[in-house]
């Protein structure tokens, strides 16, 4: 099966559903204090991103890279960003241009997969804010090289990303309060590593295939596409969203810099 179009698909039924903090477009009000220079946003469920991650916003080229839905994209406009979000579900997208001309924001969508988004784009980009959702890509080297690609040298890019041990559980499984067992060897892939019956399942109703990165891949990754990392967070979820949420940090947050 083509995974990329089963993700998109998926994306674009959970948007078109309504239900998802992930896909529901801020307000007005959020939007209005924006552009009085009271925002925030988040890479990872939970903790904002530092703002001096940021640099200076104002006028500053940003690429929102996987992040559409109508939050990140149209509040970093509101602020006085020049915007472009990338997105490989076209729903999503639909509420970032939906937010964008109810508020008489600029911001530019297009229709591309993270792993090869460069030549959709252009260049010359300052900053590439990148929440997370590379759980959905197979390979993060071709993430990389498009965000290093597209970024002036100096640019930044903040990337939030899953913590690689989450994928060690059955979530079905300790979802429904089963015991916190490791099943599943890493790297994780749906694809590979689900059982047959669940995989089916998901296919059917819709549901996105993930995949699990080591550090490496994930830190590692972006040094050796030519950055340096900066900053870095962890943050948790909740415990309704995992019952490992007591146990570890969820997710990481990056902030890195173009050096070469």
């Amino acid at each position: 099966m083509n995974v990329h179009d089963h993700n998109r698909d998926a994306w674009n039924a959970e948007s078109e559903s309504g239900t998802s903090e992930w896909c529901q477009p801020v307000d007005a009000a959020t939007i209005a204090a924006a552009r009085s220079g009271d925002w925030s946003i988040i890479l990872t469920p939970n903790k904002a991103v530092p703002r001096d991650w940021f640099g200076d916003i104002a006028g500053a080229r940003v690429l929102c890279l996987a992040s559409a839905g109508g939050q990140q994209a149209p509040i970093l406009a509101a602020a006085g960003a020049e915007v472009t979000s990338v997105d490989l579900s076209p729903a999503q997208l639909t509420k970032d241009a939906e937010v964008a001309a109810r508020e008489g924001l600029a911001l530019t969508t297009v229709e591309a997969d993270m792993t090869d988004f460069a030549d959709a784009v252009g260049g010359g980009y300052d900053l590439i804010f990148h929440a997370t959702s590379n759980v959905f890509a197979s390979q993060l080297a071709p993430v990389w090289r498009d965000c290093a690609a597209v970024l002036k040298r100096g640019g930044r890019l903040l990337s939030g990303f899953m913590n690689p041990d989450f994928f060690l559980f059955d979530h079905d499984d300790v979802d429904a309060g089963g015991p916190l067992i490791a099943r599943y060897k890493l790297p994780f892939r749906a694809v590979r590593d689900l059982p047959t019956e669940l995989h089916e399942a998901r296919i059917r109703n819709r549901e996105a295939l993930e995949y699990s990165h080591s550090l490496q891949d994930q830190i590692g990754g972006q040094i050796e596409a030519g950055f340096s990392i900066e900053g870095f967070y962890e943050d948790r979820w909740s415990t309704e969203a995992t019952p490992l949420d007591p146990f570890m940090p969820t997710s990481f947050a990056t902030l890195a810099r173009k050096t070469r």
